[in-house]
């Protein structure tokens, strides 16, 4: 899934988590969505650093648990922080362009080509790949005349992923997506609808791994009824993501995207820059940056969406554990 500048007080959070609805947000943001295309120059204007930062999530588990990660790492650093939660990026995104949110987590490739297309139309060339350094600087080249500052990413990698089951993948030998396709093995997919047509899904590993795709399931992305068709022998190969940690429930393995179908989806922040582009933000979301992998991302959904655990928690537990909380 902000107000007025100033400097940062040493003063101690909140921590308030607020759900505003759709219909406000959009009339919030409606007449200021960010710098206008005749203004965009003033956008290189020193950057701000607000004493009280609207963290926005995207209001699914993993965005709930870095919005925490980010307020909390805020927190400390002398930021005062409210959390806000919008489902639809096609209203957050406006919101941080004015101001109304003011940091965001994000995912490099999808954010990167979703500003693309809000910028050139929908039939715009995608500018996400699997290089990420490529993807970062057109990232940036987008976010930038919108006043937005993308900060660095970390080693976290939130990508589309395939799986298949443990034993299938032994009597195969399968470690790899490449694998598969020289196993010439037919294969259905357990995915949402758009599988069909999207370039990531069946199209690509036909065209990048020749594997012999025989139709999609539309089971839904990760879903349980996606991984239980898998697991039920009923389908051969389901789209996951690569920080889905339910996999060994269900007894499937990922198989590893050796030709680099996906793309580099890295977890970052996204700021507004008039209101949260200081050093102060940068140095304290970064601090994550080292220490926050693929896998422990992947262990911290499981223990919201498996345990029951609330994000804040998760997120303070884990954040104490590395040593970035007292």
């Amino acid at each position: 899934m902000g107000h007025g500048g100033g400097r940062t007080r040493r003063r101690r959070a909140t921590g308030a988590r607020r759900a505003l609805p759709a219909a406000l947000l959009l009339a919030l943001t409606a007449c200021t969505t960010g710098p206008s295309l005749e203004n965009r120059g003033q956008v290189t204007a020193p950057p701000g650093d607000s004493h009280h930062l609207t963290i926005g999530s995207a209001g699914f588990t993993e965005s709930d648990l870095l919005a925490q990660m980010y307020a909390q790492l805020l927190n400390q650093a002398g930021y005062r922080t409210s959390i806000l939660t919008v489902n639809n990026r096609e209203l957050y995104e406006p919101a941080l362009e004015s101001g109304r949110i003011d940091v965001v987590p994000e995912y490099a490739a999808t954010f990167a080509d979703w500003l693309n297309t809000k910028t050139h139309g929908p039939r715009a060339r995608p500018v996400g790949s699997p290089d990420l350094a490529v993807t970062i600087r057109a990232l940036r080249a987008l976010a930038t005349p919108r006043g937005l500052t993308v900060l660095p990413p970390g080693r976290a990698l939130a990508q589309n992923a395939f799986a298949v089951r443990a034993d299938y993948a032994r009597r195969h030998h399968l470690k790899t997506l490449g694998d598969l396709g020289a196993a010439r093995l037919p294969v259905r997919i357990a995915a949402g609808d758009e599988c069909v047509q999207r370039p990531y899904c069946a199209p690509g590993l036909r065209k990048v791994y020749g594997i012999d795709v025989t139709g999609v399931d539309p089971k839904g992305v990760g879903t349980t009824q996606a991984k239980r068709a898998v697991q039920d022998g009923h389908d051969q190969l389901v789209l996951t993501t690569t920080t889905d940690a339910t996999l060994d429930r269900f007894g499937l393995v990922l198989l590893t995207d050796d030709r680099r179908l996906q793309n580099a989806d890295y977890v970052l922040p996204v700021v507004n820059r008039a209101r949260a582009g200081g050093a102060g933000v940068t140095r304290a979301l970064g601090r994550l940056n080292t220490v926050l992998t693929t896998r422990d991302l992947a262990g911290l959904d499981e223990q919201v969406d498996s345990w029951r655990r609330l994000p804040a928690d998760v997120a303070r537990t884990y954040l104490k554990d590395k040593g970035l909380l007292k």
